[in-house]
């Protein structure tokens, strides 16, 4: 029961910590956790291609997806402490 309580609080903090995040912490939140899963997505398709080209290409496009989600997530941070 206090493990189940325990969670619940820590669950709780963490939904108030978010509710705190401007809307450009929170898109760049969103950005950052979308890429993940398209990069995922890109790697889970990698490991059940047919050929070794089509499995490095998509590792490729994996690496540029999460590349661009740390330039977007950048970007946004440092809009962040300019303004």
């Amino acid at each position: 029961m206090k493990r189940i309580l325990a969670g619940t609080a820590a669950v709780a903090v963490m939904s108030l910590a978010a509710c705190n995040s401007s809307p450009r912490e929170q898109a760049a939140d969103n950005i950052e956790a979308n890429a993940e899963r398209v990069a995922d997505n890109l790697e889970e398709a990698a490991d059940n291609a047919p050929t070794e080209a089509a499995e490095d290409r998509l590792e490729n496009r994996a690496d540029a997806a999460r590349e661009r989600s740390e330039e977007h997530t950048s970007e946004l941070q440092s809009q962040r402490t300019i303004a």
